[in-house]
């Protein structure tokens, strides 16, 4: 733990937290979806298998777990490669990618891939949501799991020496499996001797990130050092919203860029423009909550890649940023968002 002090671990070892910069902090650079597949209508079957081409491109942005093709982001290491140099180029210089066991890490290509475009990657521990654990997964104890999580940052990940630095994303339904119970437990044990960050997918339901924060205090989680996800589709009402923030972890808006006229995973929420949440994310600045900010993108499909149409992972530092400053956020709230808070988050105790 003395060696990560005051240190951010990236895939190609500790750095200096001041290396950091711009930061994007809920970003996916390889892996796959298929758990989240979703049967189209009847009379759309016909598109479920076929690739991604302009014909169909309108289709997959609004049915973007129907389309097979679109949930291997894992097939598109030299599509993800150019975006990562366009990152770079635009300003960005480390992105946190939050794919976990159970929906294909690759720490090998994650290494390659900041070798090959000098962007920083964090790689994250741990565990995803309930449907991706295994039988094994399920059956651990919490000591099994905080030793498997504690070891992917300290000695390496997946059989290799490429080692993690931060846990997370952290992935929980609603309601809280016992499994996932299990997880945050160990989570909360493994920061509590490592000092280090933990990144969280909360369920689909208001009361998700409450329960949660629950779960992790009472195992002796460190609130100042978690981020909620999400918080998008999670918490609209602005009292709630409020309350949530008042506990004191990271409020994560990570979702920019998704316009999607139909939630599948949850049909009574309307899923928010990129309008919408900056006006969220405004709101917080002006009631003093600008030091728990953070803004992503959470791509994690074929469609939000350039190659495709999408927006790709600069997006927000060329079109956020300025409609930010445009709509009365500040540079400096803009600068902590991208800068200051993933910094000081990114660095073990």
């Amino acid at each position: 733990m003395s060696a990560l002090s005051g240190k951010v671990q990236t895939v190609l070892g500790p750095i200096d937290p001041i290396l950091l910069g711009r930061t994007l902090t809920h970003e996916h650079l390889t892996m796959t979806f298929d758990l989240c597949y979703h049967p189209p209508p009847p009379d759309q079957e016909a598109l479920i298998h076929q690739p991604i081409e302009m014909k169909n491109r309108f289709w997959v942005q609004l049915n973007p777990y129907s389309c097979k093709d679109n949930l291997h982001l894992n097939q598109e290491t030299e599509a993800v490669k150019e975006e990562l140099l366009h990152f770079k180029k635009a300003g960005g210089g480390t992105i946190v990618e939050n794919t976990t066991t159970g929906i294909d890490r690759d720490v090998k290509t994650l290494k390659k891939l900041s070798q090959e475009t000098g962007v920083n990657i964090i790689s994250g521990a741990g565990f995803y949501v309930d449907a991706s654990h295994s039988k094994e997964t399920r059956s651990m104890s919490v000591e099994k799991l905080t030793g498997i999580i504690t070891d992917e940052i300290l000695h390496g990940a997946d059989g290799t020496d490429i080692k993690c630095g931060v846990i997370g994303e952290i992935g929980t339904s609603w309601p809280i499996t016992d499994s996932e119970k299990k997880v945050l437990q160990a989570t909360a044990y493994a920061q509590t001797q490592l000092g280090c960050p933990v990144i969280i997918h909360p369920g689909r339901h208001e009361l998700a990130p409450f329960e949660v924060v629950r779960i992790l205090q009472e195992a002796g989680g460190d609130l100042s050092k978690t981020v909620m996800s999400h918080m998008d589709r999670t918490i609209f009402e602005k009292e709630k919203l409020l309350e949530f923030a008042k506990l004191g972890s990271y409020v994560e808006y990570d979702l920019f860029g998704t316009e999607m006229l139909n939630y599948y995973f949850r049909p009574d929420v309307d899923m928010p423009c990129d309008n919408e949440r900056i006006q969220s994310v405004r709101f917080l600045v002006d009631e003093g909550y600008e030091d728990q900010l953070l803004i992503a993108h959470d791509v994690h499909t074929k469609n939000r890649l350039t190659k495709y149409g999408g927006h790709g992972y600069s997006y927000i530092l060329e079109y956020i940023v300025p409609k930010m400053l445009t709509r009365g956020i500040s540079q400096s709230a803009v600068d902590k968002m991208l800068i200051k808070n993933p910094k000081k988050w990114l660095t073990f105790k």
